[in-house]
């Protein structure tokens, strides 16, 4: 049987990795991705058909915000019977908080969207880009008997896949900018590209593809410190329209116990706001009830994060609240992992 090629659409939506560098000035400007293979002729060796599509106006990931995050989920949507994998070229900086974004808009996911970039430019001599490139594109064009062997959201940088709900930014200067400290890498790319079966995510094949494109932002992060003032949260916890609140909290989920602070997570959650308990840790998980600190946040009703980072528990919030899940089935939902972001 003659085996076709995989084809794979390579989504540019700004970032380090689609800059050049003029040499004349030293100013960093976007290349056009339609001579992507005359910059990165190895591109032509590998075992598949690439096709290019790029933002209108590309974007520094600092302004990334949702309209985006569906503007690449509705992309995806429109090819998603004509290719077999997809790469995202993104920045770095929000690139987690996307990459988990999109693994919460894409229920039923049954094929690879790797996100990628880079920390210096694809024209620099000594540029992360194109192996990182040239890597997320095999890792999308993988197959065994023609079906995808990857079938989830994932972040290839620096010879790691990560599940990309999994992921955060962990270092500005480093090539190895991204880690997941909680979940196993789902592949490490060395002499060989060697993939953890065991590792990857198992979506319902029976079920088609879901795009999901309402995302509520009405909600607040707030990370707790010692000496965090009343008025602060009150003025926070009031905000109009305010829907949802993750607090990334010490340790193992543990908080102040002092009255006017209970009280209020109490009041907020009486008015229908969801609290979302999240560690400040990096690694490691909320337990909740596991110390006396977090045994009252249970009883008044704060919903446990787990062991989810904070960008996907942010995404995770709005992908929740777009949805209009009802206010008894909220919690639950949220405790639950949809898309393998929390153990």
């Amino acid at each position: 049987m003659n085996k076709s090629k995989p084809n794979i659409l390579l989504i540019y939506t700004g970032g380090t990795i689609g800059m050049i560098k003029d040499h004349k000035t030293g100013v960093l400007r976007a290349f056009d991705f339609k001579h992507l293979l005359k910059r990165i002729p190895e591109l032509q060796l590998l075992d598949c058909k690439i096709d290019t599509v790029s933002f209108q106006t590309p974007i520094d990931s600092s302004n990334m915000n949702p309209d985006y995050w569906v503007q690449i989920a509705e992309i995806i949507e429109s090819n998603y019977n004509a290719f077999d994998g997809f790469v995202v070229l993104h920045g770095s900086d929000t690139m987690s908080y996307t990459a988990s974004a999109l693994s919460f808009m894409l229920e039923n996911l049954a094929k690879p969207v790797v996100f990628t970039g880079s920390q210096l430019p694809i024209g620099d001599l000594r540029t992360d880009a194109k192996e990182n490139l040239i890597t997320s594109i095999q890792v999308a064009s993988l197959q065994h008997v023609n079906k995808p062997v990857i079938k989830e959201v994932c972040l290839y940088f620096e010879y790691k896949l990560y599940r990309a709900n999994r992921t955060t930014k962990i270092n500005a200067e480093h090539f190895e900018a991204f880690a997941s400290l909680n979940y196993p890498d789902l592949a490490e790319s060395g002499v060989h590209l060697k993939v953890n079966h065991e590792h990857l995510f198992k979506p319902n094949l029976k079920k088609s593809l879901k795009v999901h494109k309402h995302l509520d932002n009405n909600i607040a992060l707030i990370k707790l410190f010692p000496g965090i003032s009343e008025n602060l949260l009150k003025n926070i916890f009031s905000t109009p329209n305010l829907k949802g609140i993750i607090l990334e909290t010490y340790g193992a989920g543990n908080c102040t116990t002092e009255k006017w602070f209970i009280d209020l997570l109490q009041t907020t959650i009486k008015k229908g706001i969801h609290i979302i308990n999240i560690t400040q840790c990096s690694g490691g998980s909320v337990i909740m009830g596991h110390y006396e600190t977090s045994e009252l946040l249970k009883k008044i009703g704060v919903i446990s994060g787990k062991d989810i980072t904070t960008e996907a528990a942010t995404s995770k919030l709005m992908y929740l609240l777009g949805n209009n899940i009802s206010p008894n089935m909220f919690k639950t939902m949220y405790e639950t992992s949809l898309r393998g972001e929390m153990s």
